[in-house]
This record gives structure tokens, C-alpha cells and sequence, in this order.
């Protein structure tokens, strides 16, 4: 039995822009609920348009089965706060889950706008909600300018997103980040408590033939689902990045927030690049204390990866 670190459930938002990991991670989330409960989901533009991530979010909820019961998708930005909008589609295909077979949504969105869930959702459970964004920060920022009041009522903010050293959209921004940077910068001077599980131990945590043989050998729809995601997901990243496999960079971020003990941490001053450049979209991480800045977040600086999976593997396999 993998060891608790929450002792009650976590009321937290899942905001994403799914896309294949970001699928991943939230039935990760949903087939854990004696650690999350997942309040509702929240789509942003990303890895493809707001349409495709909130249609993407239903079809995951589906998935999930009865494990999703009760949780709304609420529709939130379709483009960046300054920035024209970008997309990862030759990440994520074109429909952002390629895989034959899935389920339609079993609901349709709720009326509410995600920005307005998020603020109301804060207010009434002050101190107690987490938040984890999986994709540009748009919805974030926006809920926090919109009702400043929340920022200090927002218990912690669990983002994946950035990097302590190299990009992977462009040499030296990570997609969220580079998605959205003013959004981000927004969130890094929020004062909200804030985690940033970033490339630097994401491209650690790597889905490989055995690890997906692993999700498919569980004989349910869902692991089926992750299998054939990440087999398509794990041939992108062989053929952009040399790596074995494709990484977990949003389910990691999930784990984070109710097993940080699978990840070392760092306290530092992050600041985001918002000057239009090759550096646009940077997170500049002082490792170091080098500006004398005082610190603005927890930064993963390491992962144990197989602890990782193996909790990954058991959640999803409570699933149907």
C-alpha cells in the first residue's frame, strides 16, 4: 500500500487544456478520491482550441465513469491575456486525443464561466481549495485580477508549467509559460501559495513500451485509453526529443499535490518573461539566491519517477 500524506480528501479544481497528459492526470485525479475531491474541471485554450480542450474534458470525465459523477466542465478563456494564442496539436494531434474508441461526453458543459467557478468556489471554502493548472494560466489570472480578495483564500496553487532550465517550445520557454506568460507572471506575483512542477523533472518522468504496457495489461477502458494515448504521445517524443517514451508532465503535477513527498523541493524567487523576444515565456528560477528576491515558490528540483508510476498505475486501475 502506497503511504497517505493527506489525511482528508483535498477539495481541488482540475483547469487544463486537454490534450493527452492532461487526460491522463485527470483520471489520475478521479481515481483518488480518498485524496482529491475534484470539485469541477475548468478548459482553457492550449494545446488545442478551447472547443477541442472542452470537448476533450467531457470525453475524460466519461472515462472515468461514476468516479466523475457530479463534476461539472466549466468553459473558460479561448486565448491568451496579450499574446496571440498557440496550440500544440503536432504534440497532442489535431483532435488532442487520438485515440480511437473513446467515450462522448455523458453531459454538457455548465452554463457558469470557469473564471466565475473559480472565484465562487474559493469564496465559499476559504483556505481549503487547491488549485491545478495543467495549461496556460489564463483562467488563473484571470480569477485572481477579476477578485483579488480570493488570492489570499486559495489554500495552494499546484501548476505544471515552466522550467528551471530549458524550454520546449522554444529554447528557453515551456509551452504553458509560453502560452501565456503574462498570465503567469500575474500568478507568480499573486503572493497565492504557489508549487511549480516544471520540465525540469516532468522530462524524468517518462511513459515507456513497459509502462504502457503496464496501463493496458490492467484490462479496463481507462487504462485501454492511457495506453493508446501515451503510445501515440511516446512516438512524438522519440521523434522530437530522443526520448523512450513520453513525459508525464501533467499527471506529475497532479501527484504533486497530494503526494509532494515523490518530489524534492526548492524555495526560490521565480519571475516570467513577458518582453517579446527568443526569451518571452522564460521562468527564470534563482536557484541560487543570486538577486536576493524573496522567495515566490516551491520548485520540483527532483522526482522519484518509478513511485511516481507505480501510484499512477494503481489509481487509474480503480477506474472502469
Amino acid at each position: 500500500m502506497l503511504p497517505r500524506v493527506t489525511k482528508q480528501p483535498l477539495p481541488v479544481i482540475l483547469d487544463g487544456d486537454p490534450g493527452l497528459d492532461d487526460a491522463v492526470a485527470w483520471l489520475l485525479a478521479l481515481g483518488s478520491p480518498e485524496d482529491l475531491r475534484v470539485l469541477g474541471v475548468t478548459t482553457v485554450h492550449g494545446n488545442v482550441s478551447l472547443d477541442r480542450t472542452t470537448r476533450n474534458a467531457g470525453v475524460t470525465l466519461a472515462l472515468a465513469g461514476a468516479a466523475a459523477d457530479g463534476v461539472g466542465v466549466y468553459v473558460g478563456a479561448d486565448r491568451p491575456l496579450v499574446r496571440p494564442a498557440l496550440t500544440a496539436a503536432a504534440v497532442h494531434g489535431d483532435s488532442g486525443l487520438p485515440a480511437e474508441g473513446l467515450p462522448d461526453p455523458a453531459r454538457e458543459p455548465e452554463a457558469e464561466h470557469a473564471v466565475d467557478f473559480i472565484i465562487r468556489t474559493v469564496r465559499a471554502l476559504p483556505g481549503k481549495v487547491t488549485l491545478i493548472p495543467t495549461g496556460p494560466l489564463t483562467n488563473v489570472a484571470l480569477a485572481l485580477r477579476l477578485a483579488p480578495d480570493i488570492a489570499p483564500l486559495i489554500r495552494e496553487i499546484v501548476w505544471m508549467g515552466g522550467s528551471t532550465a530549458q524550454g520546449n517550445r522554444t529554447p528557453a520557454a515551456e509551452f504553458n509559460a509560453l502560452a501565456d506568460p503574462h498570465a503567469a507572471h500575474v500568478v507568480f506575483g499573486s503572493g497565492v501559495p504557489l508549487r511549480m512542477v516544471g520540465l525540469n523533472v516532468t522530462m524524468q518522468a517518462v511513459a515507456g513500451p513497459r509502462r504502457i504496457a503496464a496501463l493496458r495489461a490492467l484490462g479496463t477502458r481507462a487504462g485501454a485509453a492511457c495506453a493508446e494515448l501515451l503510445t501515440f504521445y511516446a512516438d512524438v517524443y522519440r521523434r522530437r526529443y530522443g526520448l523512450d517514451g513520453g513525459a508525464l508532465h501533467d499527471p506529475l503535477a497532479v501527484a504533486a499535490a497530494f503526494r509532494p513527498d515523490l518530489l524534492d523541493w526548492q524555495a526560490m524567487p521565480v519571475s516570467v518573461e513577458t518582453t517579446e523576444g527568443l526569451n518571452v515565456g522564460r521562468t527564470v528560477c534563482d536557484l541560487y539566491g543570486v538577486t536576493g528576491q524573496p522567495a515566490n515558490a516551491q520548485v520540483a528540483v527532483g522526482v522519484r519517477a518509478t513511485e511516481f508510476f507505480d501510484l499512477l498505475l494503481d489509481r487509474v486501475g480503480r477506474l472502469p
